[in-house]
């Protein structure tokens, strides 16, 4: 039985409107607020056709504050982050020393040393506090400070009634500023492959923020949606989810966990030549060594693929379909899935069999299957 060592603000809220608060991070999160699939389909389209408000507050937010504070995350993470001015952000991932992926983040750079990482389900705070060991560096776990996450097309518009310069944000800027009269942080940042923003907040406001952007937006369609909704979307927009989508969850037959980020396809995350930072070596010395790849499926029909649906090839079992999700607004049945190295590429096909025997044609295909050059959240004015 899970225990829940931390609490939303928002959780009464949730509660008022049907949510089942479910363990994520040790915090009761709203994963439904209805089991039903119409209830799924209405808070996908919201977020792809209006917006959505979603309590993300279980995410673990560090402050490190110090002049060490640029080393330490330097060195845990996989990102040059001398290259993070003030106001900005970058998403990076962190490795254990065997090069194998624990965690992601997004680091932002509050001030010249003041820096916030946030982070999911794995141990970044452990790899933090272990590195700024000696040094002079604060690393502050912050549980009062929460997140609410507006992602959609009408986001920028309804933000852009209560905060000047909200349009000229960039993707992955950072504006401290206020909004509804609370002091409040805003990333254009998100999960969901949208034009979307992250509000932080101190606990104490999140009601009224929660309440007000509700009121406000209902107009121009915004509701709140249910955390699951997530899954959908990040499953068409190629957004990992640790460790949903990893060994932890899938293990090997005859290894220990651990995935490389070649094997993941977030070898991006690593600056240009980076060394120095936990697992380099390793991380590099693994290159051309996939045991997997992470990519796409396009199932034909539209059923679904289950989580863990079989992969299959010449009816032999392969991989795995660790999410699936079918859009009738995108026109699309696809998935994520960890097939053989041979198997990823383009036209490779493949069967998915679902939990109940059903088996599905399906061919291998490149990610993401959403806004796959980023012009949707990337969009300027």
């Amino acid at each position: 039985m899970a225990i829940l060592w931390r609490t939303s603000a928002l959780a009464q809220r949730h509660a008022e409107i049907g949510g089942e608060l479910e363990d994520w991070n040790g915090m009761g999160t709203a994963w439904f607020y209805d089991h039903s699939p119409e209830r799924a389909k209405a808070d996908y389209e919201a977020i792809r056709t209006k917006a959505g408000l979603m309590d993300v507050s279980g995410l673990k937010k560090v402050h490190l504050v110090g002049e060490d504070a640029a080393y330490v995350i330097d060195r845990v993470t996989t990102r040059n982050v001398e290259k993070i001015m003030p106001g900005r952000s970058t998403y990076a991932s962190i490795l254990n020393a065997e090069g194998k992926f624990i965690d992601d983040c997004i680091i932002y750079r509050l001030s010249v040393n003041t820096w916030l990482v946030v982070h999911g389900t794995g141990t970044g705070m452990e790899q933090l506090t272990s590195v700024a060991a000696g040094k002079n560096c604060s690393v502050i776990f912050d549980d009062d400070m929460h997140d609410m996450s507006l992602q959609g097309p009408v986001a920028v518009d309804f933000l852009a009634n209560h905060v000047p310069g909200i349009r000229d944000l960039a993707y992955f800027g950072i504006l401290q500023t206020k909004l509804f009269g609370c002091p409040v942080m805003i990333s254009r940042t998100g999960y969901t492959g949208e034009r979307g923003y992250e509000i932080f907040c101190q606990a104490k406001h999140a009601v009224h923020l929660w309440d007000s952007i509700l009121s406000e937006g209902k107009d121009m369609g915004i509701q709140p949606v249910q955390f699951s909704t997530l899954d959908l979307l990040r499953t068409e927009s190629y957004l990992l989810f640790y460790p949903g989508d990893n060994s932890e969850t899938y293990p090997f037959d005859d290894e220990t966990c651990g995935d490389t980020l070649w094997e993941l396809g977030l070898e991006f995350t690593v600056s240009p030549g980076k060394t120095g930072f936990v697992g380099a070596e390793n991380h590099y010395a693994a290159q051309g060594k996939e045991r997997f790849k992470i990519y796409g499926v396009v199932l034909e029909g539209t059923t679904p693929a289950d989580e863990g649906a079989d992969l299959l090839q010449n009816g032999e079992k392969v991989g795995v379909v660790t999410f699936g999700m079918c859009s009738e607004i995108n026109g699309h049945n696809v998935g994520i899935a960890r097939m053989p190295v041979a198997c990823a590429m383009p036209g490779k096909v493949l069967t998915v069999r679902n939990g109940d025997g059903t088996e599905i044609a399906a061919t291998a295909e490149e990610m993401p299957f959403y806004d796959r050059d980023k012009s949707i959240r990337t969009a300027k004015g």
